[in-house]
């Protein structure tokens, strides 16, 4: 027996349509289409040159393909041009048409640096200069030689371009950008910032203008409903200082004279016997 929806579906020729264009998520849904297989790019990972930079080849084969750059199939009622970060699945996909996204394979925020809400595109930089937060040199004393900042490079952390993030008109220090790590992709390695392969980071840069929207989602993966910041760091306890005791002399005990005690009189002496002069 046909399916109800048989007639109707082949009376308005969806049937002959699906295998040619995306279909509706609805029939994906209820099981009566299939979405298309997602469609790997290939030769986008080679070396190449930017500007005086060069950009190391990636090892594709060390790579898991879901974290390689594809075309997918992604139902959303989002405008092309926006970002969609799903931290929890390591994917930001950038919309570009009805249904339709380029996927690409990111790196998240370790524990403790989740973020999720909306924000736009405010500025784009290529070969930026990177600045650790105070924050950062706390944790990790060693690159206090960039506290004035280190300059764009193939080795610096912000890889080769970086677009920075603002949720009503306010900077939290978020950026999508590129890395020199690229087996750091697929993982929760940073604090809090979204890392790609620096060839992807170039193809997103150049697709999409400032202004563009990034919605990040939760944990869950669900559309969030405001902004949502990670804790901040506890401050770090400065130990008291005990106050210093200074060092006393020991007090001389008082010494009490004794009592003057008179020395003994010596004994009377005994009275010598009278001189008897005999009488002439």
């Amino acid at each position: 027996m046909r399916h109800p929806l048989y007639a109707i579906l082949l009376s308005i020729g969806l049937f002959g349509a699906l295998s040619a264009c995306v279909p509706d998520p609805s029939l994906v849904e209820a099981g009566l289409a299939k979405p298309p297989e997602p469609k790997v790019a290939t030769g986008v990972y080679a070396s190449s040159m930017d500007g005086t930079f060069p950009i190391p080849a990636v090892p594709v084969e060390k790579v898991p393909t879901e974290f390689q750059r594809q075309t997918v199939y992604y139902p959303t009622d989002e405008v092309p041009g926006t970002i969609i970060i799903d931290p929890a699945a390591k994917h930001l996909f950038l919309v570009t048409g009805k249904n339709t996204a380029t996927r690409y394979g990111i790196a998240v925020g370790a524990e403790g640096f989740q973020w999720s809400g909306e924000a736009l595109i405010t500025n784009r930089k290529p070969w930026p200069t990177w600045t650790p937060p105070k924050e950062m040199i706390e944790r990790k004393p060693e690159l206090a030689k960039w506290e004035k900042g280190q300059p764009g490079g193939p080795t610096n952390p912000l890889g080769a371009r970086a677009l920075y993030l603002t949720t009503n008109g306010v900077d939290y220090g978020y950026r999508i950008h590129g890395t020199p790590e690229w087996a750091s992709i697929g993982r929760n390695a940073s604090s809090g910032c979204i890392r790609m392969i620096n060839q992807d980071v170039i193809d997103l840069y150049n697709r999409v203008p400032d202004g563009s929207k990034v919605i990040v989602l939760t944990a869950s993966g669900q559309v969030p409903k405001g902004l949502t910041l990670p804790p901040p760091a506890p401050k770090k306890k400065v130990a008291a200082v005990k106050p210093a005791v200074a060092a006393t002399v020991p007090a001389t005990p008082a010494v009490t004279p004794a009592p003057f005690t008179p020395p003994p009189l010596p004994a009377m002496l005994p009275t010598p016997p009278a001189v008897v002069v005999p009488a002439l």
